[in-house]
């Protein structure tokens, strides 16, 4: 019996496998776990890949909006500071007709 021919052996409650054959139960183990958790998400169709990518583009476009909008709100608030700090200079100086 050559060692390609031999079946695992269960010693003192351990079953022994080759490294290939151990090798092979990994892979078909984790193939089964990833098409169940898939199947859980409901991507389990042919088209779960192309539902990823449009999730993973929808999050960054969702991410650019946020980014926008604090960039937006940082330069509304300073230049109401720049142009709050232009009228008072313009009041201080009379520049502006006022009484005198």
């Amino acid at each position: 019996m050559t060692e390609s021919d031999s079946k695992p052996a269960l010693v003192e409650n351990m079953l022994l496998l080759r490294k290939e054959d151990f090798d092979d139960l990994l892979d078909r183990a984790a193939e089964r776990g990833a098409e169940r958790v898939l199947a859980h998400l409901g991507l389990e169709n042919g088209s779960a890949a192309k539902d990823i990518r449009e999730l993973r583009d929808l999050l960054e476009a969702w991410r650019d909006a946020r980014r926008t909008a604090w960039q937006t709100t940082i330069k509304v608030v300073t230049t109401g500071i720049l142009a709050a700090l232009l009228v008072g200079a313009a009041i201080k100086l009379k520049l502006m007709g006022g009484v005198q």
